[in-house]
């Protein structure tokens, strides 16, 4: 998962989301005491949004794709007020320009959200390295399907990052690895599939 580059793009999301446009106006100013602390409360309840969905969704790319489209009212009401903190002195032209920047910003992050990353060349050999320790060969198109028919995840990542594989190889049955997965109701093996696939076209 790509939770690095998301964390970084939170001050941009903030600004992206469908919830943003609409944020409604404080009922008060804050307290002097309480100066920056609103902001720090709201930006520590998208910073949990997101711990809670890398540590506990079964679906991330799902979960992190619905927080970037305005899909969760938690992620929408602490990003409503980080908006309305960050932009409360700025001229309402401005404010504008910032919340269309940031919209396209969301957009982006959603297209590589879904992109998996590169692998370099010294990731494809130590998956090599590993899938021989496991007494697999790396450039082996049937025993990667055999790995996709037994739902062995590792494996089938292993053979992915090694890059000695055609992903689109076919079975006996004329089946590709996909259409296994799919057939299987293995869920995380179809979206790794579908990611790779798709990137290698």
């Amino acid at each position: 998962m790509k939770l690095a580059r998301l964390f970084l793009l939170i001050p941009f999301i903030a600004m992206a989301l469908p919830a943003c446009a609409s944020a409604p106006e404080p009922a008060a100013p804050p307290a002097k005491q309480d100066e920056g602390w609103s902001a720090f409360g709201h930006a520590l309840t998208l910073a949990q949004v997101f711990m809670r969905i890398a540590a506990h969704s079964e679906n991330p790319d799902q979960a992190f794709d619905d927080v970037l489209a305005g899909r969760s009212t938690e992620a929408n009401s602490a990003i409503a007020g980080l908006v309305e903190e960050a932009t409360a002195d700025m001229p309402p032209q401005y404010r504008e320009r910032v919340t269309a920047i940031g919209k396209d910003i969301a957009t982006v992050a959603r297209k590589q959200a879904g992109k998996p990353a590169a692998a370099s060349a010294g990731d494809a050999l130590q998956a090599r390295k590993d899938l021989t320790a496991m007494g697999l060969r790396y450039y082996d198109a049937k025993e990667f399907l055999e790995a996709v028919k037994r739902d062995d995840a590792l494996a089938v990542e292993l053979f992915i990052a090694g890059r000695g594989v055609n992903l689109a190889s076919r079975d006996e049955q004329g089946r590709s690895a996909l259409e296994i997965a799919r057939q299987r109701g293995n869920t995380q093996l179809v979206e790794l599939l579908t990611r790779n696939l798709r990137a290698a076209r």
